[in-house]
């Protein structure tokens, strides 16, 4: 009884939260990665970086973060010195999108992550959850990969299969689950379109969703690893 009420009371909150971030009133231009607008943060960091000797202006957060959602900008470091408000299609101006650093070590560059993929995962995971906590298991339904399944969605009490919307190529992606029922994003469709157009040498064994990041203004957010298979050469689960 604990349980049910615990989860009733989370999804209460998850849909304030979709209430409070996402009105349906939105400004289109909160909703667009503008490329000047990521030149100008990028301009305000490396400013940041140099005047305050290699340090950057992101969020602290756990060392196990995944990699492209670890280094968040902090806006409050940069602005007003180095740039005047947050862009406004950034998260802290009422936007979609939260800017990111990647290749941190060597070459500290903007991206976005678009919030709206992880509201939708936010709100799959607390049907995902109520299962678990009922049956004592993800709500599993075909292996696809080493520790990586698909969902049975009717289990969960959905007509069809959750998606969340590419912010490279508009197209539907699902979702899977791993064997502790965490939700990540199946960019395989993504990846196979970017590996066509790709001349370069790529190894088995190598992690491809690099190949998204140089191609956009975009991080391939909630993402597992990937590799390409030896004979086929399209896009796997990288397996440990």
């Amino acid at each position: 009884m604990r349980n049910s009420f615990k989860i009733l009371c989370l999804l209460c909150i998850s849909g304030l939260l979709t209430g409070c971030l996402y009105p349906q009133k939105q400004k289109v231009q909160n909703q667009l990665p503008y490329k000047e607008q990521i030149q100008s943060v990028q301009s305000a960091v490396d400013q940041f970086k140099e005047d305050e000797g290699g340090i950057l202006p992101i969020v602290t957060k756990e060392a196990d973060t995944p990699i492209y959602q670890k280094y968040v900008i902090k806006f409050t470091k940069i602005s007003p010195r180095y740039m005047g408000e947050p862009p406004d299609n950034a998260y802290e101006s009422g936007g979609v999108f939260q800017y990111v650093l990647v290749n941190v070590e060597n070459d500290p560059t903007v991206k976005l992550l678009d919030v709206r993929m992880a509201q939708k995962i936010q709100d799959i995971s607390l049907r995902l959850q109520a299962y678990q906590q009922s049956n004592g298991y993800p709500p599993y339904k075909e292996r696809i990969s080493e520790n990586v399944f698909t969902l049975d969605y009717k289990k969960m009490g959905l007509k069809e299969a959750p998606t969340v919307t590419s912010p490279y190529s508009q197209k539907d992606l699902y979702l899977v689950v791993d064997g502790d029922g965490n939700l990540y994003v199946d960019y395989t469709p993504d990846l196979y379109d970017v590996l066509q157009q790709h001349d370069g040498r790529i190894k088995t064994g190598e992690d491809i969703r690099e190949l998204l990041v140089d191609s956009s203004e975009f991080v391939p957010a909630y993402s597992l690893p990937y590799t390409i298979d030896e004979k086929s050469k399209s896009p796997i689960f990288l397996t440990k």
